[in-house]
């Protein structure tokens, strides 16, 4: 049995390669069945997502690697050697080494972006359900996951924020601490502003509105992240309420004034105002900056934190690395150790087998040439136990004669099991 991964990714291939052979999950189940009816593969996982497409599987035979990938030419109807300069493969311990590192976050565009796992996941869930997964996949994964557990809690791979959207709620929350009571006032409904209002509902804000040109949107937003919505032009009416404002609308002039802002600050009675413009050009006039408990924040002021926790990735990632070579090392080996033992046990299994339909054979000759049950069942029973006896205790024997004191100690854990209990004893 063979341990392959192969695939295409942001690395190596360009957007057009990787939307032509993006898998649909109905694609995707589809063809892990059709991977298994062809017997390419004894277990396969497919993950397809924006930036890669990747087949995790056990080889039926040596021969079949490069049958799956004329099959997967064949799968979306492109000419022979199409992904050829952009496919890359992995085996066995690298294999391992690899699904973890895209589990982990650390072949991601984004590096230690979480996403990635939940995508995983979702794969690993389908193959299930396709029945594409069995013993060797199952452990693997199952293995996979603690993995990712255990470098999301060891290191700060996924602590440090890299997005624009999340390093201004992260500001946010540096400011106020807690976000349970505070309102955020949105501009904008784009996908920048969506992602900002996620953030900010996962970090339990206490009210969301969300200004929009166009109201329809602004609602189909607010409904999302259980916010309200309101018009660019109601903006003066609700900005006292706002003690965080963040804004990224596209808009080529500022949409929130100074003159606009100064009276929202004297309802305030001096609380102060959470200011972050991540719009290019600015939605917030710069002159508000001025205005005391005002702290406005810029793009180019996120880009410094971005750079600075990036830096931190990059050391986490060291660090990640290493949990993950141990954790492929550990888990190879078990698999190795596996495929050692299974053949002995099959073979220990079929020997076995054998002597019980001998000695039922001539158990049930006897009783047709009219033997006495009992005395038949006895003979069966002490055939049996002699026989399955006879090798482990010829070769026992043996190693006693020649001192081989560890082989007789396995014994003692192999044939009686738990060698520390002690006997029963019988009154």
């Amino acid at each position: 049995m063979k341990l392959l991964t192969f695939g295409v990714n942001h690395e190596t291939a360009p957007v057009d390669i990787r939307e032509t052979v993006s898998f649909s999950p109905d694609q995707a189940q589809s063809a892990m069945t059709e991977l298994k009816n062809l017997h390419l593969v004894s277990e396969c996982i497919i993950l397809s997502t924006c930036n890669r497409t990747e087949i995790y599987c056990t080889l039926k035979a040596e021969r079949c690697e490069q049958q799956i990938l004329e099959w997967l030419h064949q799968f979306f109807k492109l000419p022979d050697s199409t992904l050829t300069p952009f496919l890359y493969r992995h085996q066995s311990l690298e294999a391992v080494k690899h699904i973890m590192q895209v589990a982990s976050g650390l072949n991601s565009l984004v590096l230690g972006e979480p996403q990635i796992f939940g995508q995983i996941k979702d794969a690993y869930n389908l193959a299930h359900k396709t029945g594409s997964i069995h013993h060797t996949l199952e452990n693997l994964f199952q293995h996979i996951f603690r993995t990712v557990k255990q470098v999301r809690t060891d290191t700060a791979i996924g602590s440090s924020p890299v997005s624009v959207a999340f390093s201004a709620v992260t500001l946010s929350k540096q400011f106020f601490g807690d976000l349970s009571e505070q309102t955020a006032l949105l501009l904008g409904a784009g996908e920048t502003i969506e992602l900002v209002a996620r953030h900010l509902k996962e970090s339990h804000i206490g009210k969301l509105i969300i200004a929009n040109r166009t109201l329809e949107r602004a609602h189909n937003l607010a409904e999302l992240v259980g916010g309200y919505a309101i018009e660019l032009d109601e903006i003066p009416d609700h900005l006292h309420e706002a003690d965080i404002v963040i804004g990224s609308t596209g808009s080529p002039s500022a949409i929130l004034k100074k003159a606009q802002v100064e009276p929202a600050l004297k309802k305030r009675k001096n609380r102060p105002m959470f200011m972050v413009d991540i719009a290019v050009p600015r939605d917030i006039e710069s002159s508000i900056e001025q205005l005391e408990d005002v702290y406005l924040y810029t793009v180019d002021d996120l880009h410094e934190i971005i750079e600075d926790n990036k830096q931190s990735r990059q050391t986490a990632a060291l660090e990640a690395q290493e949990i993950i070579d141990l954790q492929a090392q550990s888990f190879m080996a078990q698999l190795n150790a596996i495929q050692q033992v299974n053949p002995v046990i099959q073979q220990y299994r079929q020997e076995s087998m054998n002597i019980k339909q001998q000695a039922m054979e001539q158990a049930l000759h006897q009783l047709e040439l009219g033997a006495d049950a009992e005395e038949v069942v006895k003979k069966l029973a002490n055939q049996l136990t002699n026989k399955l006896l006879h090798t482990p205790t010829k070769q026992l024997h043996q190693a006693g004669l020649d001192g081989q004191s560890a082989l007789i100690e396995t014994a003692k854990t192999l044939l009686i099991g738990d060698t520390q209990t002690p006997p029963k004893t019988t009154k």
